[in-house]
């Protein structure tokens, strides 16, 4: 990468669903392979512009083919742009339930934006309590119930709002803290459930002031304990996950940083139970679907639902059209609609709860990898990319 910078305006994807209307709606911006009369955009042409600049990609839009059915546009989305510097990873996503267009941002180098109107722009956002000591804060996981807010990030942080994010307070922290905090759940007022990468899971009901600890010991104790188990890889366990995904109903699966191997935890356990994967190749990721059950990705570009729903070791694949790209995340929209997103923008839809996915062109021509689905709500939803750059040229 070049060493010189010009600001960034880094790509995040949006739904948005197309309006009632019996006339055809026209896209706001029509990429240079669909219309040869379009100037192309050069980066500083794109620097000089809002950061509201968006690409609508729904049935409505001018295409420059007319797709076969298989291929067949599915929904509509946004590409939007966001004034943050080049190479920072977008983590997390939320929305404020009493202010619905109302959300926060989070990502590497302390990145922090702010949206008040559902999504469509953002601004920066800087917090005077994260700022007061020399660290690059990676703000990993957000959080609301009500107007009450949390935000965890690497360094150890914690930040609480009262008031929707007008003002976060920084909440102390013990230093003898096992691992880094990597999840954050509100669960009700002034509670709250905090995770991190070994497996420590407390919970808070007095505002993040005292914390319980919901596990007995880490990940790497129980493994230590339980080795002789059956556990493939478990010998080889580094000490953190890879992923961690938590149900509305409070239970987690979570997987080995080597992707060797699951865990599991539902409230009330004393301890992570650790799964043989059911699958040849490595873990991915792992979560849950809209009914309870679960999904699994491998490397490679492989997806699995297991059987019934409920915590199982019992998985079956179903075939999807990844183009060779593995792919990263899925993010259940309802019981029935999800999404999964990958690699090279691989984008798939399916309606049916997972039993045949479709591949879905919106995000073709984005140069980044779809490491992360985040539904708001069943009208509102975000990918968020990595990439170093996103120009329209």
């Amino acid at each position: 990468m070049a060493n010189l910078r010009l600001p960034s305006l880094t790509c995040l994807i949006r739904t948005s669903t197309p309006p009632q209307s019996n006339s055809q709606t026209q896209a706001r911006f029509i990429p240079r392979a669909c219309s040869s009369q379009t100037t192309p955009l050069s980066r500083r042409q794109l620097v000089s512009q809002a950061a509201t600049l968006s690409l609508s990609v729904s049935v409505a839009s001018t295409l420059c083919q007319q797709p076969a059915k298989s291929e067949e546009i599915l929904s509509a989305w946004e590409r939007l742009y966001l004034p943050i510097d080049p190479g920072v990873v977008l983590l997390d996503i939320a929305f404020v339930p009493d202010e619905s267009n109302h959300g926060f941002l989070l990502g590497t180098r302390q990145t922090i934006l702010e949206t008040k109107d559902g999504g469509r722009t953002w601004v920066p956002r800087s917090i005077q309590s994260a700022e007061e000591e020399d660290f690059n804060y990676r703000f990993n996981s957000i959080s609301f119930q009500g107007k009450e807010g949390w935000i965890v990030g690497k360094p150890n942080i914690l930040l609480y709002t009262s008031d929707a994010g007008q003002t976060w307070d920084r909440i102390p922290l013990s230093a003898q803290l096992p691992g880094d905090m990597v999840f954050i759940k509100a669960t009700g007022e002034k509670s709250a459930e905090m995770v991190t990468d070994q497996g420590a899971i407390y919970v808070t009901s007095n505002r993040g002031y005292n914390w319980k600890a919901a596990v007995q010991e880490t990940v790497s104790a129980t493994l230590n304990r339980t080795v002789s188990s059956g556990i493939s890889g478990a010998s080889y366990y580094t000490g953190t996950f890879n992923t961690v995904n938590r149900s509305p109903d409070g239970n987690y699966v979570a997987v080995s940083s080597r992707g060797n191997f699951y865990l599991t935890w539902e409230p009330g356990q004393a301890y992570w139970q650790p799964h043989n994967r059911a699958v040849a190749r490595r873990i991915q990721n792992m979560g849950w679907r809209a009914d309870g059950g679960l999904w699994l990705l491998v490397r490679g570009g492989g997806l699995y639902l297991s059987k019934g729903t409920g915590l199982t070791e019992e998985f079956e694949e179903v075939p999807v059209q990844s183009r060779g790209f593995g792919i990263l995340d899925v993010g259940y929209r309802s019981k029935e609609e999800a999404w999964a997103a990958g690699g090279s923008g691989i984008l798939l839809k399916t309606t049916n709860g997972g039993k045949t996915w479709i591949r879905d062109r919106a995000a073709d021509n984005i140069a980044a990898n779809l490491y992360s689905v985040k539904f708001i709500d069943e009208k509102k939803g975000f990918f968020l990319p990595v990439y170093d750059d996103c120009n329209f040229v």
